[in-house]
């Protein structure tokens, strides 16, 4: 029921807009900060691995696998994550702020958040997780007073499946 409300009503992509707008700020800033600030993940990720999330009583790492990600994949390539992770959040924010692919964009802040959280952070990454997966949630309806409102109706008619007894595609509706 909450969902649905998300999705389609108009007072809710109104109160989407400013949510979606907040979320979008703080990665833009976050981004920006880090692309214009000579941002280095290389401290960070060392101390993923050699200070990772451990049960207290028996020392068991809580997130193995991510340990062995950032120990075997992020370590060596943390050149490659020092330009995705800046630019990432820019672009997160970016889409964010203009309404633009917002599912989308949201999905991948809720994707960096996590990992964030999974390496021991906490800092401001639950508010951002919950706010965010608000607008997850929400769908198109959270980018309909943004760029989505226009630019989704073209997406649609591109990306959706032909009708196979007509050959004629499906008319696409605005979010």
């Amino acid at each position: 029921m909450v969902v649905n409300w998300l999705r389609e009503n108009r007072y809710a992509a109104m109160i989407l807009l400013f949510v979606r707008l907040y979320l979008g700020y703080e990665w833009f800033i976050a981004g920006l900060h880090k692309l214009t600030g000579g941002f280095d993940a290389g401290g960070f990720l060392k101390n993923a691995v050699t200070k990772p999330i451990a049960d207290k009583e028996t020392g068991e790492l809580i997130y193995p696998l991510f340990t062995g990600f950032v120990n075997h994949f992020a370590l060596p390539n943390v050149k490659l994550i020092n330009v995705m992770i800046p630019l990432g959040e820019f672009l997160v924010g970016l889409g964010l702020i203009l309404g633009a692919l917002t599912t989308a964009a949201a999905f991948f802040g809720l994707l960096m958040n996590f990992m964030f959280m999974f390496a021991g952070t906490v800092s401001t990454n639950p508010w951002l997780i919950l706010l965010g997966g608000i607008v997850f949630m929400a769908g198109a309806n959270a980018g309909k007073f943004g760029v989505d409102y226009y630019v989704l109706p073209y997406l649609n008619k591109w990306f959706a499946p032909k009708n196979k007894g007509t050959g004629a595609k499906p008319t696409p509706t605005r979010a």
